[in-house]
């Protein structure tokens, strides 16, 4: 099941990657055009927000099989295992009544927009919400499996801990590594405790 999980992750990448290599082309495109021919490509605007829309969405999804959101885990980080283990059910339990939510939303709206064409490629405006309603499916599947794995102990203490340092805090913590820890006064000041 992983090794599927990872394949449809990398699938969706490339999938990203190629809208990325769209909108590029397309507003790079009708920039040229405009500024050195006078003319231009009616639909890039319309097309590049709906290729925009669509690779957050399946970012996200990649970054919660990740678990590369931001979060705060201050409190999560000093409990027990199990303290850990019910704040991450409760946690998981709470984006999965979310994702109802958004998958809910979504469909009432594309239900809505079925018949609605967009102004410039005449295509129904569903497009754009069909984005949220493949999140809050991809993104329940991988919340659930999350916690079948708590729910049957195939989930290390480590793993408990369901989201990502920024950047900086991730390099800092690199940097100070082979160093004494520092405090967080010290750290607003610039030197070391």
């Amino acid at each position: 099941m992983s090794r599927w999980i990872d394949g449809a992750c990398r699938a969706l990448e490339a999938v990203i990657a190629a809208c990325l290599a769209i909108m590029v082309v397309l507003v790079f495109g009708n920039v040229v055009l405009r500024y050195g021919f006078n003319s231009g490509l009616t639909m890039s605007e319309e097309v590049s927000r709906w290729l925009f829309i669509w690779i957050t969405f399946l970012g996200a999804i990649v970054a919660l099989k990740e678990h590369s959101h931001l979060g705060v885990d201050m409190l999560v980080v000093k409990l027990p295992p199990a303290g850990r283990k019910a704040c991450f059910a409760i946690t998981h339990l709470l984006m999965l009544y979310v994702l109802w939510l958004l998958f809910q939303g979504s469909v009432a709206q594309a239900k809505i927009n079925w018949d609605v064409q967009a102004p410039v490629t005449g295509a129904s405006m569903a497009i754009v919400y069909a984005a949220g309603i493949v999140f809050a499916v991809f993104g329940a599947f991988l919340l659930a499996l999350d916690l079948l794995k708590l729910l049957t102990g195939r989930l290390a203490d480590d793993q408990l801990v369901a989201i990502q340092e920024s950047e900086e805090a991730a390099a800092l913590a690199e940097v100070l590594g082979s160093h004494p820890p520092v405090s967080p006064a010290a750290t607003a000041r610039g030197d070391r405790a």
